[in-house]
């Protein structure tokens, strides 16, 4: 007998406690769903991908709220990206130690 097993996500993570780890990813669209053409730069292979500034962070992420911009219209990796899922984890892992790497101890 077989039983499949399912990943649950991690109840303690959610966007709205996180500092938007997923949006320091390069994003390719590899197909449309409406990003409007501002938030789209071409890579040197003649691809599309997702603008980001100068610091490495999505354009379309509003850094006021550390939300989204685009929500409706998001490119599919972005939909994809389970919240709590294993890529989530660790993004937010490498964050935090980025972060304490960088931080000086007080």
């Amino acid at each position: 007998m077989t039983i499949e097993a399912t990943t649950l996500p991690d109840s303690k993570v959610a966007c709205v406690n996180c500092e938007a780890c997923c949006c320091r990813l390069e994003v390719m669209l590899i197909s449309d769903t409406g990003v409007p053409d501002k938030f789209i730069e071409i890579d040197k292979w003649g691809g599309e991908k997702m603008a980001r500034l100068e610091d490495g962070w999505c354009s379309a992420l509003d850094r006021n709220t550390m939300l989204c911009m685009i929500y409706d219209k998001r490119p599919w990796i972005c939909r994809e990206f389970e919240m709590g899922g294993y890529e989530c984890i660790s993004e937010r892992a490498a964050n935090l130690l980025t972060e304490t790497a960088v931080s000086p101890r007080v």
